[in-house]
């Protein structure tokens, strides 16, 4: 008997949807829905992925009105932050693509942020990858030459397999 049957696989393949295509914005609408709809977002950290205009704005978007959020949603490119209230969830936008110092994080109060309980989403989190905590969820958006968007789910978390899960169609 070899040593791979013996021993279980260190890496497992991903449950869940790993991989998504996304034709319109339609369809970007629905996932954020299906996401909204698990009970493992509401206390997690998602990590958004994507060239300037691969839709990580227009996503979160979605996402916060399908969470109940009503009125603007602003883009938090210039005030690195937007925080959002609900009843019951506390939301935090972070948008790190301005971010160019890493004293701006302990500054700016963002660990007590991530300490704390409710949905934390970052667009262009590699601008702060020293300073964040491990996500839950990643989402890789990639714009294909038609236009539509590859979407790639990498969950690091107990949580975030459930995400991931949550969104398959």
């Amino acid at each position: 008997m070899n040593a791979a049957v013996r021993h279980p696989p260190i890496v497992e393949s991903p449950r869940g949807c790993a991989s998504l295509l996304w034709r319109s914005e339609a369809d970007t609408e629905q996932f954020a829905q299906r996401l909204a709809n698990c009970p493992a977002l509401l206390n997690s950290f998602v990590q958004l992925h994507g060239d300037l205009g691969a839709g990580k704005t227009t996503l979160v978007r979605h996402l916060l009105h399908a969470l109940g959020l009503t009125g603007r949603i602003k883009s938090p490119t210039y005030t690195v932050v937007e925080p959002y209230e609900l009843p019951d969830l506390a939301i935090w936008h972070f948008d790190f693509y301005r971010f160019s110092d890493p004293r701006e994080w302990e500054d700016a109060g963002f660990r007590d942020i991530f300490a704390s309980a409710g949905l934390k989403v970052a667009e262009w989190p590699e601008r702060a990858a020293a300073s964040l905590p491990r996500a839950d969820l990643e989402i890789h958006i990639a714009v294909s030459a038609d236009e539509t968007r590859q979407v790639t789910l990498v969950a690091h978390t107990d949580s975030g397999r459930a995400m991931q899960q949550a969104t398959c169609p």
